[in-house]
């Protein structure tokens, strides 16, 4: 336990006011067939374990075909296995933004086709225009580009989507995770004690 000296007295400090107000707040997950099992499987434990209120949307309710990806060696680039499998709690035509304080966008393969849903896209407007917390990991930056509000922010990613972010007009971070005003992002799932710790902490505020 941390102990402070105050007036010449002991005293602890009390971290409760700021822990009450993360466990108040409620986190959108979004993923979909080919997400990355490990940032997904994580995320909601992570949050869950925090006390949040975590639910996963995607285009179906359905039992998410999640994948793997991976380095392995004589490949060049990651490889995809299957993974863990988890259900979806609702679609994206069920979100209700003013039920949400964040949203995160995860990884894989599932951006490169989610990122072409217009219902999912006009979801993501909503919270940027509302100033609520936007958080993505790794390829789930496709989303948030394709949502047009990555210009002029300082962003992170897998390293071979940098083009994506510099082509929409981000600029691309070297960092493990980092943070522009409303919008945290991370490069990969090996990124997620620099993004957690982010995240947060943008939720304690």
């Amino acid at each position: 336990m941390l102990i402070f000296a105050i007036s010449g007295r002991f005293v602890a400090p009390d971290f409760r006011i700021g822990y009450l107000n993360v466990m108040s707040k409620s986190i959108l997950i979004i993923t979909g067939d080919a997400g990355e099992s490990y940032e997904t499987l994580y995320a909601l434990h992570r949050f869950e374990e925090a006390g949040l209120k975590a639910k996963i949307a995607a285009p179906s309710l359905k039992r998410l075909n999640l994948v793997i990806h991976d380095f392995e060696p004589g490949w060049d680039t990651y490889k995809e296995s299957p993974g863990y499998k988890v259900n979806s709690d609702m679609t994206f035509d069920d979100i209700k933004v003013e039920h949400f304080d964040a949203i995160l966008l995860l990884g894989g393969r599932a951006p490169e086709y989610l990122r072409h849903d217009q219902k999912l896209i006009a979801v993501l407007q909503a919270f940027d225009q509302e100033g609520k917390w936007i958080f993505s990991i790794c390829h789930g930056i496709q989303i948030l580009l394709a949502a047009g509000i990555g210009s002029a922010k300082k962003l992170t990613c897998y390293e071979h989507v940098r083009f994506e972010v510099e082509s929409n007009g981000g600029t691309f971070c070297e960092e493990e995770a980092v943070r522009d005003g409303h919008i945290v992002s991370a490069q990969t799932w090996q990124s997620h004690p620099d993004f957690y710790r982010l995240v947060f902490e943008c939720l304690a505020e």
